[in-house]
């Protein structure tokens, strides 16, 4: 009998760490994916330069896209708010969703940051739904080749993306697509119900699991982020 009791009970504590899995390996490639974008390319410096003045980030470790004719993209995302004092915030999930019409063949992944640089910009992804060019009044930019567009200084713009991409498509555009904040992954991670303004603006949810993408974002995201990822990158190691 009591060692039914034990097992039940060994069973009952394992479950938080199960229902974490899948929200931790996500915030563990997100971290990596910090790195790589930041480290690699020719816009280093002009990406970390946005980064530090950046109020928020989201982080979509793997976006693919596939199509022939109806095409589609996808992915898993976090989104990170820094405080007045240089703070992130652990990470709410979001789903990246979007379809299209065209003559258009192939397969691509990659990897995307997108840096939200002012409070319009954040409060509008703090909306359960937010789809990427509806509002007229915000501004996108993007910084490399990686996401569909020219390359830009980002001056003014409320939010800028980078991407690291692999496949046939030319591109990966981000304009119509939906971000959708995922409740449930909240409630795994953190053990409680939490809304994207609790866990990115008012930081009440903390897992200690995202530590180590929040220190990246820092490390990048610091006064002293350029000295930093020269020092670390595949170009200084060698």
């Amino acid at each position: 009998m009591f060692r039914g009791i034990y097992v039940a009970a060994l069973l009952l504590a394992a479950q938080p760490a199960a229902a974490q899995q899948a929200q931790q390996t996500l915030v563990d490639r997100a971290a990596l994916a910090v790195q790589e974008i930041m480290t690699t390319g020719d816009h280093t410096r002009e990406q970390q330069d946005t980064l530090k003045r950046a109020r928020a980030a989201l982080v979509c470790p793997r976006v693919f896209r596939a199509g022939f004719i109806l095409a589609g993209e996808g992915g898993t995302c976090v989104l990170l708010g820094r405080d007045g004092g240089g703070s992130w915030s652990s990470p709410a999930f979001y789903q990246m969703s979007s379809g299209s019409l065209g003559l258009q063949a192939g397969i691509q992944d990659g990897t995307m940051l997108v840096m939200v640089m002012t409070d319009r910009g954040l409060q509008a992804l703090m909306n359960s739904q937010f789809k990427v060019g509806a509002d007229a009044a915000m501004t996108f930019a993007t910084l490399g080749a990686g996401v569909q567009g020219a390359t830009t200084a980002a001056a003014g713009a409320d939010i800028v993306a980078i991407s690291r991409t692999r496949g046939l498509f030319a591109g990966m555009s981000l304009q119509g697509s939906l971000l959708t904040y995922l409740p449930d992954y909240a409630r795994a991670y953190y053990g409680k119900d939490a809304s994207a303004r609790q866990i990115v603006v008012q930081m009440e949810a903390h897992n200690p699991g995202a530590d180590p993408l929040r220190a990246m974002l820092m490390r990048f995201g610091s006064p002293g982020a350029q000295a930093s990822a020269q020092a670390t990158s595949p170009t200084s190691q060698r």
